[in-house]
């Protein structure tokens, strides 16, 4: 069984898996990570390699606490992929994109698959059907934009996230949804259009923790998935661990 952990900035995404089948997932508060690893290796004594993705959040204690019950892969720009990557400057390519193109790279090995990972920023990449990673975008995300607009303004106030009745905002409010939901949803779908001039048959996987609320928003075909990003990481510890 393998254990994966994701650490973000406040959150950590755990999950469990036997192959490739998730048996136990939990996002928790960074805080509480070492008390929960405890709990888990408690319950999943079977447990023997553990991948860790961290953009710097959790402290070295924290990740040596983990190599006292299995061994233990930290995710770097290092990391043995399955993959072709062809990004101009590949020790600057986030763990998390990393994760992500290997998830496109096994879930369709002899296509053209675009992830977009809506989080705190959006990111997209694009692996080819020759199984080369190209590289992508980033922009910001949902939380990011309203935030945005707050700061950088006198008299905006901070909203956070909400249906869009009509693309014509009568209020305030209503047109800075308008303006952060419709603009967000139309990013993606011209982003998209882009990626299908040029990629034939092109598969669009989206993830992360907008994906549900921005899905049904869209125009384009696509497929939303939340663990995606988790399947990435435990077929780069498998793949590592050959």
């Amino acid at each position: 069984m393998n254990l994966i952990i994701d650490a973000g900035n406040t959150l950590v995404k755990m999950a469990v898996f036997r192959g490739e089948d998730i048996v136990f997932e939990q996002k928790i508060p960074l805080k509480d990570f070492a008390k929960n690893v405890r709990t888990i290796f408690s319950e999943y004594r079977s447990i023997q390699d553990a991948i860790l993705s961290t953009v710097g959040a959790l402290s070295q204690a924290e990740i040596d606490m983990v190599s006292v019950f299995c061994r233990v892969h930290v995710l770097s720009q290092d990391t043995k992929i399955p993959f072709k990557n062809s990004y101009a400057t590949p020790h600057t390519l986030g763990v998390d994109r990393i994760a992500l193109a290997t998830a496109a790279f096994y879930h369709n090995p002899n296509g053209n698959t675009l992830v977009i990972d809506a989080g705190s920023c959006i990111t997209y990449d694009i692996v080819n059907d020759y199984g080369e990673y190209l590289g992508g975008a980033i922009s910001p995300g949902l939380v990011m934009r309203y935030k945005a607009l707050h700061a950088q303004t006198a008299k905006l106030p901070l909203l956070k996230q909400e249906d869009v009745i009509d693309f014509i905002g009568n209020t305030t409010e209503t047109s800075i949804h308008s303006g952060v939901v419709n603009g967000i949803c139309n990013e993606i779908d011209g982003v998209i259009s882009q990626y299908q001039s040029r990629f034939a048959d092109l598969t669009v996987i989206l993830t992360g923790g907008d994906a549900l609320f921005l899905s049904k928003r869209l125009k384009n075909t696509i497929f939303a998935h939340s663990n995606f990003l988790l399947l990435g990481l435990n077929h780069l510890l498998e793949f590592n661990k050959r």
